[in-house]
């Protein structure tokens, strides 16, 4: 153990001699794994927030189609609804956006149903009466309120509107709290100036959930202009739009990782000349074959696993404390213009292994190769 421990001393000391040409390498490698680091990282949250978001939604949503658009759909849809064979619940939802130019931020405006289990509340209470809301954070962030101030709407020159906020509220997922608005039923229809016998969608509750789809069917024969949206393909449709979104990140950092990969192929072609002699002096004065070898692998190993921890503490820093300032828009593409979306610190070990991996083996391995070239040559012609 004490011989191991004086050639990882050695080791850090050849490193220290050639500081300039091993702190380029490390910065390098560095900056290389917390651009990867921080495109995985964010994505990852974003595909969690989203997950959690959509794990407590109906098994199926009922959407109004004209033109190939969604519109209104009729509430007297439910009594029909509610006599096909496996649709357990049908209810309506009054929902809307709205876009608040005094924040260029877009907010979704909700209708309180005694069935939203995901929202908890923070301070307050839920809305009872016209002119009483509960907001998210991300509202009460961006529009600097809190209990008991007044926040005001404004859609079109007709429908003006002032509320009270009641109620704070979280959720399982930021994503859900961030933009949310919740108002009365009779708040909502009258801002948005929505008939009274219309809603925005009907969720449906499956008594037999192996039997959604065909319960779709069955919904979609009824109503031939309706599109019954199924959760499984909600969550099918968000994680791949994250890959999707994710890859393209990954393919505008190509040169950089290209970049890297002739690094690491130069240097497992060969060893510079200083490098050789060395390796031949060590060997001249008894060292063997394995040292050597043990001695390059500690030198790789310290470039890289200094570099690989560096680089995910960076991207951990950009993405959680920074918001992921250069990535977020590519990934959340419109909705930018949400109020200000602090991602939770998901993080996937797997990812994190496989980055490992990819970067910090092929590093130390390009660092023993030729290493081991030179070790194995006669020293006298080594130094010569």
């Amino acid at each position: 153990m004490r011989g191991h421990g004086r050639v990882i001393e050695y080791a850090l000391s050849t490193l220290a001699r050639r500081k300039f040409k091993n702190f380029s390498v490390a910065a390098v490698f560095s900056f290389l794994i917390a651009v990867l680091s921080s495109i995985l990282f964010l994505t990852h949250a974003y595909k969690t927030e989203t997950l959690k978001l959509l794990e407590d939604s109906p098994e199926i949503i009922l959407q109004n189609m004209s033109g190939g658009r969604h519109e209104l759909i009729p509430v007297e849809y439910i009594t029909t609804l509610s006599g096909i064979a496996g649709v357990g619940k049908a209810s309506p939802r009054y929902w809307g956006y709205y876009y608040d130019s005094l924040t260029s931020a877009n907010y979704t405006l909700m209708a309180y149903d005694e069935n939203m289990q995901d929202i908890k509340l923070l301070q307050g209470r839920m809305p009872a009466s016209e002119g009483e809301c509960a907001v998210g954070k991300g509202v009460a962030d961006i529009r600097q309120v809190g209990m008991k101030d007044d926040i005001f709407l404004t859609l079109g020159t007709e429908q003006n509107v002032t509320l009270k906020i009641v109620g704070l509220f979280s959720a399982n997922s930021a994503i859900l709290t961030n933009d949310l608005i919740i108002l009365t039923k009779d708040s909502l229809i009258k801002f948005f100036n929505m008939p009274a016998d219309m809603a925005t969608d009907i969720t449906i509750e499956v008594n037999n959930p192996s039997e959604v789809s065909t319960v779709a069917r069955k919904i979609r024969r009824t109503f031939p202009n309706s599109r019954p949206i199924l959760k499984n393909e909600l969550i099918r449709t968000y994680d791949n739009i994250f890959n999707w979104r994710g890859g393209i990140v990954l393919t505008m950092f190509f040169g950089a990782i290209a970049a890297f990969m002739i690094f690491v192929w130069d240097k497992a072609t060969g060893i510079n000349a200083e490098e050789r002699q060395e390796i031949g002096i060590l060997k001249a004065i008894g060292w063997e074959t394995a040292d050597v070898l043990y001695l390059k692998f500690w030198e790789g190993a310290a470039v890289s696993l200094s570099s690989f921890f560096t680089g995910l503490i960076l991207a951990y820093v950009h993405v959680f404390y920074f918001n992921a300032q250069f990535l977020a828009p590519v990934l959340k593409g419109w909705s930018v213009l949400f109020p200000k979306f602090e991602p939770m610190p998901y993080i996937d070990i797997y990812q994190i292994f496989v980055l490992f991996f990819l970067t910090v083996l092929p590093y130390v391995a390009a660092s023993v190769v030729p290493s081991w070239k030179a070790a194995i040559s006669d020293p006298d012609s080594v130094m010569r």
